[in-house]
């Protein structure tokens, strides 16, 4: 069985999602740890629910993001981690970080890429009256939310909708596509590779695989 480990900084619901479908048999692998850069993340609850390690790693506590970096890959790479998910972590990650996991190290991100990198993408998309929304699942360079996208979900946007609405929309999405992504990783289905994403053998266009 494939290993994952999972970094996340908050609630994890889409942690719980990955830890279900693993459950389920949807992904072929088992979560071996989580790592939270707050010690009151509510993911880390999940985890120890699930049975599975779960670290936490105080930035306050290192001198530069590089040596706080330095630390979590040294506690990660004890698990022999076949892929890296980032599942809510919101911490930008060091260039060393990024190429020790280099094609191996997924991120989701509450907008559809390249519109609306880095924070507060649902607010941004109701304030510019957007009439839709999404979340894309990308591999991770270090171009900030910049990675090649692998795949996108698309929600429409109510002229009366609150943020919290669109946070919903997005959310259940974002629960159906990043399992299906991960087992798609699992899977050896896709990969990265000359800095484009690939997905049984046809490399993926701009906005990631488009189905049916």
């Amino acid at each position: 069985m494939k290993r994952l480990v999972v970094l996340i900084s908050g609630n994890g619901s889409n942690l719980q999602a990955i830890l279900d479908a693993c459950q389920q048999g949807r992904i072929k692998a088992n979560v071996v740890a989580v790592f939270s850069n707050r010690a009151d993340a509510f993911g880390l609850e999940r985890a120890r629910a699930g049975g599975i390690a779960a670290h936490a790693l105080s930035a306050t506590h290192y001198a530069s993001r590089e040596a706080f970096d330095h630390q979590l890959m040294a506690e990660i790479d004890e698990y022999k981690p076949d892929l890296v998910v980032l599942a809510g972590y919101m911490r930008i990650l060091s260039p060393a970080f990024v190429a020790h996991y280099h094609d191996r190290l997924l991120n989701i991100h509450p907008s559809l890429l390249p519109k609306y990198p880095g924070l507060h993408t649902h607010r941004q998309a109701i304030e510019n009256g957007d009439s839709e929304h999404g979340t894309s699942v990308h591999f991770v360079t270090d171009e900030l939310d910049g990675g090649p996208v692998i795949l996108q979900a698309k929600v429409p946007v109510f002229a009366d909708d609150s943020e919290e609405d669109v946070t919903a929309r997005v959310q259940h999405q974002e629960h159906a596509i990043y399992p299906l992504v991960i087992s798609w990783f699992v899977d050896e289905r896709l990969i990265m590779r000359d800095n484009a994403a690939w997905l049984d053998g046809q490399r993926l266009p701009a906005q990631g695989y488009a189905g049916d």
